[in-house]
């Protein structure tokens, strides 16, 4: 499998979106997880940089997510938002915040 180097992951409550680029940007993960399969997801993967957007629940996961190696960047609200390029969803969220 080819190396993440980025991974934006947009989250709710129960369900979270993962989208993941290689070296030369290009999409190479995306993905609907739940909260138990995302938690295991990380846990099992190489060391990457993780793109969260900023808010309540947030800080928690970033504690987490780093106590498994990753790099954790929370992202402002109003930062992500103009990288969205088309309706807003899950997955357009979270390619956005991979890119932002």
């Amino acid at each position: 499998m080819e190396q993440i180097i980025r991974i934006g992951m947009d989250t709710s409550k129960n369900v979270f979106q993962l989208h993941g680029v290689n070296a030369v940007e290009q999409p190479i993960l995306r993905k609907k997880l739940s909260r138990k399969e995302m938690v295991k997801f990380f846990e099992k993967a190489a060391p990457t940089t993780i793109a969260l957007e900023a808010c309540g629940g947030s800080h928690h996961w970033a504690r987490l997510l780093g106590s498994f190696g990753h790099e954790v960047k929370l992202i402002a609200p109003q930062l992500a938002k103009p990288y969205v390029k088309r309706g807003k969803n899950d997955a357009a969220d979270a390619e956005a915040l991979c890119e932002g």
